[in-house]
This record gives structure tokens, C-alpha cells and sequence, in this order.
């Protein structure tokens, strides 16, 4: 009998991070300068304190190199739609954030040199999707809930289907302080869903309630949600997020998880959190989960892959 692999993220470390322009109701540019030195001393501090904490979970952590004027390279979540061993890239909303684009395209040419992924393939052209911030999935479910408005467009849904050949549900963010589905929505591993109902349009809230019953919703009050607590991480019984509240912890608690709090002040200064601040590579559909081992297969690799570098 084989152990089970390891949960595998891409983090970047916080070396270039700091709030300098504003694309979201979070950012405050002229608030970080005033005291940008203590702000930068503690993401980074707060960084460190996720990264032990996913290791000692038992987590690998792969790192992006971070790289001078792209600060929000930090949030590697918005890096690319990743599923059975397959990345879509990227491509952002705001020009501040393009930046980031080649380096995360550079990450993941080296990640495909690795072994790591099988395959990178690039959006279309004039499609935007800002990669797992809008793109989550949801293992029990076998589908992406993909958020859009904002910072991602609803002409992905069709591109992120084909790629993956799973279901996409798409939710319409109703709220600028959600800017993307993983700031308000977070699948668990026993088939919960955590989420902030604000967040989303009437119709976006009316496609969860048509695919989630009642007894697996867990709503997130306006106290948590102003923490970002549902973009969380979770790896098997654990869950990992910026602050719970004694309600929404004792929710969690009854069903069968344990919390993990860990400060991320610094961040939330930038509209992210802990799942902000990471994307998982290892996530598997129910197809691929199932299916035998393909011992000695040839890399995916086709003619829309990015080539290494």
C-alpha cells in the first residue's frame, strides 16, 4: 500500500511586497508609507508563520523567486488554474498586476522541467482570469466555482471547462471587497462549503444552494468575512485562515476540523489571506483520482505549452 502524497503549494516570499497602488477596496497606499517599514517587517514574519505552519501539516512548498516592483507576486494563487497535474495561466485584469505574468510563466516552465505539472497552457487572447483567485476547487463536488465581475471574465468559464473537463459554476461577485471567489468561498474536505452569501448576486447564491445542501453551508458572518476567514486553506482535518471567530469556530470544531489561526494583518492591508498567498498543485478530479497509475507516460505536453526557458 502506497502513503499518500503530500499536499504540494507555490509560495513566493515576501521580499518585494508592499501596497503601493490600489485595485481594491483593501488598498491604501498612502496608509502602508506612513509606517511601510514595520508593515513589511511583519508580512514577512507572518509569511514565515503560514510556510511552518503548511510544513509542519506535512505540506511541500515550492517558491516562486520573488523579483523587485511586482509586489503582489506574493499572492500565487492568482498565478494560474491548476488540476490533474494541468496549468492555465493567467492573465490579469490591471496592468499593475500584468507584471507578474512572465515571472509566473517563468515559475511554471521550471515547474514543468521538474515534473511537477504536466502540462502549461496560456489563455486565449483577450480573456482574463486571474487564476485560482477566481477559479476554486471543490473536491467533493468534482467543479470549479469560478467567480467573475470584477477581476475575471465570464468567457473563461467555457476555456476553464475544456481545459479540464469538469464542471464550472459560475458565481457574479456582487461586492467590491470580494473582488475574487477566494476571498468569500472555501470547499472543505468533508463537503462543506464556507462562504460569504454578500459576496455573491442573487443567482450566484441561488447556483450554491441548487449544488449544496443545506446542512453542508456554513455561512460566514460579516465579522469573519472582514477578516477574509474564508479564504482559507484547508489540508485534510485542519483548516488554516487569518482569524475565527468563537462562532465560527465552534462550527468548524463540531464538524470534525481543527483551526489554525495565524495573523495576517500585513496582507489583509492587500485584500488576501492565507489562500491568497498560496495555490496548490496537486489537486486531483474524481476521474484522475481514480484512474491506475500511467507508469513511463510521455509528459503532457501539446503545442499550446509554454516551452521551458
Amino acid at each position: 500500500m502506497t502513503s499518500r502524497q503530500a499536499a504540494r503549494f507555490l509560495m513566493c516570499r515576501p521580499d518585494h511586497f508592499a501596497v503601493t497602488y490600489a485595485i481594491n477596496p483593501w488598498m491604501d497606499p498612502q496608509s502602508w508609507a506612513r509606517r511601510w517599514h514595520a508593515h513589511a517587517a511583519a508580512s514577512r514574519q507572518e509569511w514565515e508563520e503560514l510556510y511552518r505552519k503548511l510544513r509542519a501539516l506535512g505540506a511541500e512548498i515550492e517558491l516562486v523567486p520573488p523579483a523587485p516592483e511586482v509586489p503582489d507576486l506574493v499572492f500565487t494563487a492568482n498565478a494560474a488554474v491548476v488540476l490533474d497535474g494541468k496549468a492555465l495561466l493567467s492573465r490579469f485584469r490591471y496592468g499593475e498586476r500584468r507584471r507578474e505574468e512572465a515571472h509566473f510563466e517563468a515559475a511554471f516552465a521550471a515547474l514543468h522541467r521538474r515534473g511537477l505539472v504536466d502540462r502549461v497552457r496560456p489563455l486565449p487572447d483577450g480573456v482574463v482570469i486571474e487564476g485560482a483567485g477566481d477559479c476554486v476547487f471543490d473536491a467533493t463536488r468534482n467543479l470549479f466555482w469560478m467567480g467573475y465581475g470584477p477581476r475575471s471574465d465570464l468567457a473563461a468559464r467555457g476555456i476553464v471547462r475544456e481545459t479540464f473537463g469538469v464542471e464550472v459554476v459560475a458565481l457574479e461577485l456582487a461586492d467590491p471587497r470580494f473582488y475574487h471567489a477566494d476571498t468569500a468561498l472555501c470547499p472543505l474536505p468533508r463537503g462543506e462549503l464556507l462562504y460569504v452569501p454578500g459576496a455573491f448576486t442573487a443567482e450566484g447564491r441561488a447556483a450554491i444552494r441548487d449544488r449544496v445542501a443545506p446542512a453542508a453551508r456554513i455561512e460566514v458572518g460579516i465579522e469573519d468575512a472582514g477578516q477574509l476567514a474564508a479564504n482559507a486553506v484547508s489540508l485534510g482535518d485542519h483548516v488554516v485562515m487569518s482569524a475565527c471567530s468563537e462562532r465560527l469556530r465552534g462550527e468548524l470544531l463540531e464538524r470534525g476540523y481543527q483551526v489554525a489561526t495565524t495573523s495576517l494583518d500585513a496582507f489583509l492591508r492587500s485584500g488576501g489571506a492565507a489562500f491568497c498567498l498560496t495555490l496548490r498543485l496537486d489537486r486531483r478530479s474524481a476521474a484522475r483520482a481514480t484512474a491506475a497509475p500511467d507508469v513511463g507516460a510521455p509528459a503532457l505536453i501539446g503545442a499550446d505549452a509554454v516551452p521551458g526557458r
